[in-house]
């Protein structure tokens, strides 16, 4: 379920707007605020982002992103298909990413089929519910996302390692300028507010996967060029 807030209603001052929108997160609700004015509840504006997880509307262009957002994460099956599987840029691990925008780090060997051979091809299957990897020998490993959700969400965090986020913030800050662009246009060309940017490059945010691809197709560069350390 889905709630949205309008931040320039008569009814909310700063205090009221905030136990609002952490009131819907607290009950599973996905809290949308639009605000109407640059300078409206500028006091709040990076607390009311990280409630909403970027569900935020300052301009136009925000409302067909927020609605293709919402539909995403109401797809309740998508923590359970991979979005991107690659070799991990440490040594023995391979990194997924899960529709909920989840990473996941998983050591080899993978399964008991696993005879550490180099991995030659990754392949999503049609509904990406599978990752057929193929290795150097010739064997070939099924990995499936439903098994992979299931270790990320244990208190163990046995194949759970979030994404750091001042590193990922660096990568984009590189790329960002290596294109020549100013944060003010990548601004414009994602429609993300500046100052979102700015705290994503500054590590104090770690973006979704959504938003991440969109920064990285307006820089110009795939997905995996950001998350990857190369």
């Amino acid at each position: 379920m889905s709630v949205i807030l309008d931040a320039g209603a008569a009814a909310y001052d700063e205090d009221e707007l905030l136990a609002a929108i952490g009131f819907a997160r607290a009950l599973g609700a996905h809290p949308i605020v639009h605000f109407t004015g640059e300078d409206e509840m500028a006091a709040v504006e990076d607390v009311v982002d990280e409630i909403c997880q970027g569900m935020v509307a300052r301009y136009h262009a925000d409302v067909e992103r927020i609605s293709t957002t919402i539909t995403r994460r109401h797809d309740l099956a998508r923590a359970r298909r991979f979005e991107f599987v690659t070799v991990s840029p440490r040594d023995g691990e391979i990194l997924a990413i899960l529709g909920d925008g989840h990473s996941v780090l998983m050591q080899r060997p993978l399964t008991d089929a696993d005879d550490g051979s180099p991995i030659i091809s990754i392949s999503l299957g049609e509904n990406a519910d599978v990752a057929n990897l193929g290795l150097g020998s010739g064997v070939e490993l099924l990995i499936y996302a439903a098994r992979v959700s299931r270790y990320q969400h244990t208190s163990s965090g046995e194949l759970n390692t979030p994404v750091d986020g001042p590193r990922l913030g660096a990568r984009l800050r590189t790329l960002r300028k290596q294109a020549g662009l100013t944060q003010a246009e990548l601004a414009r060309r994602t429609g993300i507010h500046r100052p979102n940017i700015a705290r994503v490059e500054a590590g104090r945010h770690t973006p979704s996967l959504e938003t991440l691809s969109r920064l990285a197709n307006a820089i110009g560069v795939p997905t995996s060029q950001v998350l990857l350390d190369e």
